[in-house]
């Protein structure tokens, strides 16, 4: 078990903490485009523990400022869109999108001191149906340029799930091999080609469910670390997946884009026990097939929660874990993931992957890097599943 000291290293992410802090210094999803149409309502926003109001100026242009008014406090998520920024509707002091009073219509001469009020303001920009901002010091660094941030519509799913725990235990679930063997397992063969493994012939369910107990290895590298699963097959094949950290809350693995994408989850703290994984799903082949939009979209309400969750029990079916799927939670991994990790508790006192990697589970005597990409041949013939 981690020391609680450690432990709140992690998972702490206020303004002043350790992790807050060094998050911060990175462009973070705040909210998904759709959120914010042209002439919509502002937005009440919580994330890293702040309270910010998310709006588009009657130009266009995203702006996410603190959410009470510098004046009298009062909360500016009520307020009017108009005249190149966001009036509080109290005195109506007016706000452009980085932070500037440009009126006080109340005040002595129109506001002849507006000039030195600098209200709470991060910067913002827009990518791939998301708006990501940047809450750290100084100049905001580049956006990273990401393929899938350049995708086109037709070719990228974006979308967002509530998770009522802490980032980072769900953010561990993603570099957790294991579970794919039983939180995900089903029990009937699946031959859904656009999950499909390159160069296998079966879908990537059918071979987790074949061996349960994977080789792993771990590569630390400069964006954060890459994981290796090796699931030894029959007539001596292997199926190798891989998968990714990458600093400092995000994860990218094989997708659903049968080999040619990927998928990330980007875990963004609401507070200290919730957040938001905003989940991006990239074909860079094909473009991705309606039936998995669709089916993606189909687990979540209109505000973004999961239709299955803790007060309905994630309509568990007790006769579908006999013969159907492992959890009997449906058929959708978020949903599956979400129990697994909410339900640990809002901050799971973490015991963390590498005590355990380090034993049965890893690679003995022989890592990934001495096999590749000479010496693959001791792993036999491999089907291949990475993220590219």
């Amino acid at each position: 078990m981690m020391p609680k000291d450690e432990n709140e290293l992690l998972t702490k992410t206020n303004r002043g903490t350790p992790a807050g802090e060094l998050i911060r210094r990175y462009w973070q999803p705040v909210a998904l485009s759709e959120e914010l149409p042209a002439g919509g309502a502002p937005l009440s926003v919580r994330i890293l523990g702040e309270e910010l109001v998310l709006f588009r100026d009657d130009q266009g242009r995203v702006g996410l400022l603190g959410i009470h008014c510098s004046h009298r406090g009062t909360n500016l998520s009520y307020g009017r869109i108009e005249d190149g920024g966001l009036r509080c509707l109290y005195h109506g002091w007016l706000y452009d999108i980085h932070g500037r009073c440009l009126e006080q219509p109340g005040e002595p001469g129109g506001g002849e001191h507006r000039d030195q009020i600098r209200h709470c303001a991060y910067p913002c920009t827009e990518k791939a149906g998301a708006i990501f901002t940047y809450m750290g010091p100084g100049e905001p660094p580049l956006l990273p340029n990401y393929d899938f941030l350049n995708a086109s519509p037709d070719h990228l799913y974006t979308s967002k799930i509530f998770h009522a725990c802490n980032y980072q235990q769900a953010n561990e679930g993603n570099i957790d091999p294991v579970h794919l063997s039983y939180l995900h397992r089903f029990f009937e063969n699946r031959d859904e080609r656009y999950r499909g493994v390159r160069g296998a012939s079966e879908s990537h369910y059918n071979l987790v469910a074949r061996n349960s107990a994977p080789l792993i290895d771990v590569e630390l590298v400069d964006f954060g670390a890459r994981i290796y699963t090796v699931r030894k097959l029959a007539n001596d094949q292997s199926y190798l997946r891989v998968s990714y950290f990458i600093l400092p809350n995000l994860s990218a693995f094989p997708g659903q884009t049968g080999g040619e994408g990927y998928s990330i989850n980007w875990h963004v703290p609401i507070d200290d026990t919730h957040h938001w994984k905003y989940t991006f799903v990239y074909s860079a082949g094909a473009p991705l097939k309606k039936e998995l939009v669709n089916g993606e979209r189909s687990e979540l309400s209109p505000d973004y929660r999961l239709m299955r969750n803790e007060s309905n029990r994630f309509l568990q079916d007790r006769d579908a874990m006999k013969s159907k799927t492992y959890a009997g939670m449906g058929t959708g991994f978020q949903a599956h993931d979400a129990f697994a990790t909410a339900s640990q508790g809002a901050i799971q006192p973490s015991s963390h992957l590498r005590p355990h990697l380090s034993r049965s589970q890893c690679l003995h005597g022989v890592t990934l890097s001495s096999l590749a990409p000479h010496d693959k041949s001791k792993l036999g013939p491999v089907a291949f599943h990475d993220s590219g």
